[in-house]
């Protein structure tokens, strides 16, 4: 079979062609949903290989180009996602990558990143141990030479309410004062008969999952502390939601929710002065729900740090 002649091969580049339509400068123009696999260092030391999804973005500042390459983006993106452990080094040298490919189009750069951490959690009081999973995004720019990005996370807890808990105390109390009479000598083995049966503990409050979602900005010269930042999290709410349970586990967890009563306020303000106190978050945002068990609504508080341009109290659900 004859060959083409080689003029037949030079394909048509339209998106290099000069805009049809009125000139206009865009913020962003990119991919979204790209699947795409990402390397995590673990706590170990070792690599660890996780599905993610990427949003890979670079600005159109020539208002006559009719748009970018956005090939170009994705094959940036395969050579430094699946082979280089992820960190802001590592992304840092891929949006200077997307840059250096659209020099005379962009001087902006933005890389959004979204996948699962798994960690392994220990049981609170059996020797069993299981698997938790929490959803976190990496986002970076590169503007000229300066460089940004934010960690995002979500942890599960259980809160329970204070006014609930006063108030099924009141009521064991009513309920005491109506089986034992004011004048009866008590006797140690019928009170502790009592405070264990059903009819003694007539009342007990009401608690629900709730979600702790936490943005910070992060200070450069670290790495992404994932795993620290959902510890901070956790050991600030104190009653995170559980994998392997058994009878011992669970009794641990009712005497933490029993330790630790909160309303949605109260777990925000336990939030916000934990992220404070740590030197790596520049800036941060946190919105605690409480997906109520009495209300057919939620219990919501939101905080930040309150730095000045920094993040707004303007959540997105």
């Amino acid at each position: 079979m004859p060959s083409l002649p080689s003029n037949a091969r030079l394909m048509p580049d339209v998106a290099a062609a000069t805009a049809l339509d009125a000139a206009a400068r865009l913020d962003w123009v990119g991919m979204d949903e790209i699947a795409i696999p990402v390397r995590l260092l673990g706590e170990d030391g070792t690599i660890m290989q996780t599905p993610a999804r990427v949003t890979a973005q670079v600005n159109l500042k020539d208002a006559s180009a009719r748009g970018i390459h956005m090939s170009r983006l994705y094959l940036h993106l395969d050579k430094h996602l699946p082979g280089e452990a992820l960190s802001p080094c590592t992304l840092r040298r891929l949006l200077r990558d997307f840059l250096d490919s659209h020099a005379e189009l962009s001087d902006r750069a933005r890389i959004d990143i979204r996948f699962e951490q798994m960690i392994r959690r220990p049981a609170l009081a059996s020797d069993n141990s299981g698997w938790r999973s929490y959803p976190v995004r990496i986002t970076a720019t590169l503007h000229e030479s300066a460089f940004a990005f934010e960690l995002e996370t979500e942890a599960l807890y259980s809160s329970t309410c204070p006014c609930s808990a006063a108030l099924a105390r009141q009521l064991i109390q009513e309920q005491f004062a109506a089986d034992f009479a004011p004048d009866e000598a008590l006797q140690r083995d019928k009170v502790l008969a009592w405070l264990g049966s059903e009819q003694g503990i007539r009342a007990t409050p009401h608690s629900q999952r709730s979600s702790a979602r936490v943005r910070v900005r992060l200070a450069a010269g670290f790495e992404f502390p994932i795993v620290e930042l959902i510890d901070l999290i956790e050991g600030a709410l104190k009653t995170v939601v559980q994998t392997a349970v058994k009878r011992e586990d669970e009794q641990a967890f009712a005497l933490l929710n029993g330790q630790n009563l909160m309303f949605c306020e109260d777990a925000a303000r336990r939030l916000k002065l934990a992220l404070e106190g740590d030197e790596r978050i520049v800036d941060f945002q946190l919105r605690v729900a409480h997906l109520e068990s009495l209300h057919a609504h939620d219990a919501v508080a939101v905080a930040t740090k309150g730095v000045e341009g920094g993040y707004s109290t303007q959540v997105d659900r």
